[in-house]
């Protein structure tokens, strides 16, 4: 089997413009960003945010740097997943760098929804717009009173009622349905009965944010941050009326959408925790060789060398498991693909966690406090052990998987 972890040159070339514009462009502004979110109301966006951040869109837009996501698409650059997974992780590097070039989740997974499965008006209303950056989606599936990461037991009600059909329940950790620009969710919901096939029972529909019945409760927090203006929202529906056209290919065939949206989804996080890796092992070495104490650079106490190194060896294994998973996802079969994405889910928020907290470490007190952005950065790395599916559910699946090799008996 011949694998291939290399880019094309073109693309090659075209990696080179994201580097340079992330280190020229974006991180020089990433602290002023950061900085406006605690003037005013924390979910709206002050002007000076909306003027950074759209200034960076537009730059990036001009200079055809968008939409890179959209792998093997005519209407993308066409890129291999390989390919993206290099573009990924160098956006992974700044907090601004997947939005500036129109590459964050959860919209990626969504417009991919929308692009795979989503009607010609679903496509206008929704996908052209998401594809413009000029609104923001959301991706509603966990939710409170069930165990999501079986997502059989999904439990929100939803009734055909004439040509509506009728939404309730709750939901959480609604990644982006905070940000005053959401007008979209993509929402599981159940639909069939307790005696059909539990793989049958769910169904996926677009619901426009701000539909009458919708009511957001609270943000979720992520060790006592709250992630604004993003926000991860615990959001309640009653009696919630939606078009029956918006439901997406037709009743029961939820899982077989959140399988075309989540593997991509969950590599893309991947390949950003690497980055965010490499981003936390260069503060690492740069606070080493600047910093004394003792009458020696810290580089020279301790184990820092081995320390240093371990990162260095960890993040480049890592690397490879998810350009392994990746060229499995350019071959087209998503069931082969499954182990090794669920491989890499585990790997790489795991890998990221630990070079992150050894920065921490080389930092000190400082490493801790707002005036770096290592603690923040942990903290949103450690959400991905439990995001698209908890780091023993990709366990399972990965013991299934070697297990088969073995037996014919069902686990």
């Amino acid at each position: 089997m011949n694998m291939t972890f290399g880019m094309r040159d073109e693309n090659r070339a075209l990696l080179d413009r994201v580097k340079t514009m992330i280190r020229d462009d974006i991180m020089p502004l990433a602290d002023e960003y950061a900085e406006e979110i605690a003037k005013g109301d924390r979910w709206q966006f002050t002007e000076r945010q909306t003027e950074i951040l759209e200034g960076l869109k537009s730059k990036a837009k001009e200079q055809g740097l968008w939409n890179f996501w959209l792998t093997d698409s005519a209407a993308g650059f066409g890129l291999t997943t390989v390919e993206y997974a290099y573009f990924a992780e160098e956006m992974g590097k700044t907090p601004l760098g997947a939005e500036v070039f129109n590459c964050s989740a959860p919209d990626t997974g969504n417009m991919e929804v929308l692009e795979r499965y989503g009607s010609a008006r679903m496509k206008e209303t929704w996908l052209k717009p998401l594809l413009d950056g000029q609104i923001r989606s959301a991706y509603l599936m966990t939710e409170p009173a069930v165990a999501s990461s079986d997502a059989t037991n999904i439990s929100m009600s939803c009734v055909r009622d004439g040509d509506d059909y009728v939404l309730n329940g709750e939901k959480w950790w609604s990644s982006g349905a905070g940000d005053p620009r959401c007008k979209v969710y993509i929402t599981m919901v159940k639909t069939g009965s307790d005696d059909m096939p539990k793989h049958q029972q769910h169904s996926m529909i677009v619901v426009p944010a701000g539909t009458p019945g919708i009511e957001i409760l609270r943000a979720m927090e992520v060790y006592g941050h709250d992630d604004a203006p993003h926000g991860h929202m615990h959001i309640r529906f009653t009696d919630v009326r939606v078009p029956a056209e918006n439901l997406i290919l037709g009743e029961g065939r939820g899982f077989e959408i959140s399988q075309g949206r989540l593997g991509p989804g969950r590599i893309h996080h991947c390949m950003r925790a690497i980055g965010q890796a490499e981003a936390a092992l260069e503060q690492m070495c740069r606070r080493a060789l600047n910093r004394e104490a003792f009458g020696k650079k810290l580089a020279q106490l301790g184990a820092n060398y081995d320390i240093m190194a371990e990162c260095r060896m960890e993040i480049e294994m890592a690397r490879l498991l998810c350009l392994k998973a990746a060229w499995y996802m350019d071959q087209g079969d998503a069931r082969a693909a499954a182990p090794w994405i669920s491989q890499i889910k585990v790997v790489a928020p795991r890998t990221a966690l630990k070079v992150i907290d050894e920065a921490v470490q080389m930092f000190g007190g400082q490493g801790v406090s707002q005036d770096t952005k290592l603690a923040q950065t942990w903290t949103h790395v450690r959400t991905l052990r439990l995001a698209d599916g908890p780091d023993a559910v990709h366990r399972r699946q990965i013991a299934r998987a070697e297990l088969k090799k073995y037996t014919q008996e069902k686990m």
